[in-house]
């Protein structure tokens, strides 16, 4: 018989460098609300989301559920030594407001609050017009 190998799972060491300046960026759909906090460079050192944070369904989309997973990820990241971030908004959803309320209460300072949300400037072509 072949010997098994066992072997210890190792978590992974990260070299990461986090400098005391960051980004959030807070993506609000309909649905759900996902945070990532990056360092300068963009690289992600936390993140969370309302169902990270054991949201189902329709609870989801609350902003009490976006204030928990923006706490969550805020946490993370104040504990690797952030504290100053720039903040951008995407999307329609009804966490908007209050991750940025959020953050401010975690502790962080805001520099700069930017709404990236895509619009289209021409966008499709519409449909033909109906003929009855």
């Amino acid at each position: 018989m072949a010997d098994k190998k066992t072997t210890t799972p190792t978590k992974k060491k990260s070299g990461l460098i986090v400098s005391t300046n960051g980004k959030v960026f807070v993506t609000a759909t309909f649905n759900n609300t996902l945070v990532s906090i990056t360092n300068d460079k963009g690289e992600v050192i936390s993140w969370s989301s309302a169902g990270a944070r054991g949201f189902k369904g329709t609870r989801k989309s609350t902003p009490y559920a976006a204030t928990l997973a923006v706490e969550d990820a805020a946490k993370k990241a104040m504990e690797r030594g952030l504290k100053t971030v720039q903040v951008f908004v995407k999307g329609p959803g009804s966490g908007r407001d209050s991750a940025l309320r959020a953050i401010k209460s975690a502790g962080l300072s805001i520099a700069l609050i930017a709404d990236i949300t895509p619009i289209p400037h021409n966008g499709p072509r519409a449909k033909k017009k109906r003929r009855v």
